[in-house]
């Protein structure tokens, strides 16, 4: 049996994991700024 090392495994989805941390970050910076505009909203 091969062992197959983690950076050997291909990402689920994506090509590579580049894109999956891109899709994280951008998702994350949404939050931040509909939580702000609901927050300036609300307040």
């Amino acid at each position: 049996m091969e062992n197959q090392h983690p950076a050997d495994e291909k990402p689920p989805l994506f090509p590579s994991w580049n894109y999956w941390y891109v899709l994280v970050i951008a998702w994350l910076v949404l939050l931040i700024v509909l939580f702000y505009c609901f927050t300036k909203t609300f307040s």
